[in-house]
C-alpha cells in the first residue's frame, strides 16, 4: 500500500487548469521530487496534498483513508505535515522555544503557555531531540530572528519534525539560500531520507537529482514524466520542457 496515492486530481481557476488530471503515489520512507517550469503547478499540487484548497476532482488517499474532504488541521492530526516557500516561526522566541511550541501544539495543548515543570519533561526533551536532528542544537538558545536565513529554515523544518509526521511536504526549502546554505539544507535531508515520506518541490536541480528516488515533472499542471533520477534527466520530453522554458 503506498503511503500517499493521488488519482486524476484536476484544479481549476477559470480557464486555467491549474493541475490537469495528476497521478502521484508515494511510497514510505521515499523521496520524491516535484519539477517543473515556472507556473508548472507545483505548489498548487502541494496546497492540494496539504488541504488549503479543495481540488475540483480526483481523490487523495493517505495511509489508506480518503482525504479528500478532509481540512488541513485534520490532516496533520494523521501525521502528513507541510513547511511553505516563506518561513513561518516566532522570531523573538529561541530556536528551543520555537520547537517547544511545535511540541505543545502536537501534544493537544495549542500554543497556550507552559509551566517550568511541564517544559522541564514533557517539552525540552523532545524538543532538544528535535534540534539535534535538525542539526541547531547549538544553537538552541538563540532568538529565531537572529539566526541565519539557512538556520531559520532548519528550524522551520526541526518545528515540522516536531509533530512525529509520516509524511513531509516541503515547498521549495532551499528557496534564497546561499550555496553553503543549501548544501546544508541537502545533507540534512539526506540525513532523515528513510525515516518519513517526503514530497519536495524545488528548483535547485542539483539538490533534487542528488536527493530523490523518485521524480515527477509537472508541465502547465500536468504530469509529463516519472520516475527515477537517470530516467527524468535523460527523458526527451523533460528536456524540450526545461529549454522551452529558459527561451
Amino acid at each position: 500500500m503506498s503511503l500517499l496515492s493521488v488519482r486524476k486530481l484536476v484544479k481549476r481557476y477559470g480557464g486555467l487548469v491549474a493541475t490537469d488530471n495528476v497521478d502521484l503515489d508515494i511510497a514510505a520512507g521515499e523521496l520524491h521530487a516535484i519539477i517543473g517550469p515556472n507556473g508548472a503547478g507545483k505548489s498548487t499540487l502541494i496546497t492540494q496534498l496539504a488541504g488549503e484548497i479543495r481540488p475540483d476532482m480526483g481523490s487523495i488517499v493517505f495511509l489508506g483513508e480518503d482525504i479528500t474532504r478532509l481540512r488541513a488541521e485534520q490532516r496533520a492530526l494523521r501525521g502528513l505535515a507541510r513547511s511553505y516557500q516563506i518561513t513561518s516561526i516566532f522570531p523573538e522566541f529561541t530556536a528551543l522555544e520555537n520547537v517547544m511550541l511545535a511540541v505543545q501544539a502536537h501534544q493537544g495543548h495549542s500554543f497556550r503557555a507552559w509551566s517550568p515543570v511541564t517544559a522541564q519533561a514533557s517539552l525540552t526533551r523532545p524538543a532538544l531531540a528535535t534540534l539535534e536532528q535538525a542539526g541547531l542544537a547549538h544553537r538552541q538558545a538563540v532568538r529565531a530572528a537572529d539566526l541565519a536565513h539557512g538556520e531559520q529554515r532548519q528550524l522551520e523544518l526541526a518545528m515540522v519534525l516536531a509533530g512525529q509526521p509520516k509524511l513531509l511536504l516541503l515547498d521549495e526549502p532551499m528557496a534564497g539560500m546561499s550555496q553553503a546554505e543549501s548544501a546544508e539544507m541537502t545533507r540534512l535531508l539526506l540525513s532523515i531520507k528513510g525515516s518519513y515520506g517526503i514530497v519536495l518541490v524545488e528548483h535547485d536541480m542539483d539538490a533534487v537529482f542528488r536527493l530523490a528516488d523518485r521524480i515527477t515533472v509537472l508541465v502547465y499542471g500536468r504530469n509529463i514524466a516519472s520516475g527515477p533520477p537517470d530516467l527524468i534527466r535523460n527523458h526527451p520530453d523533460v528536456r524540450a520542457a526545461y529549454l522551452g522554458d529558459e527561451q
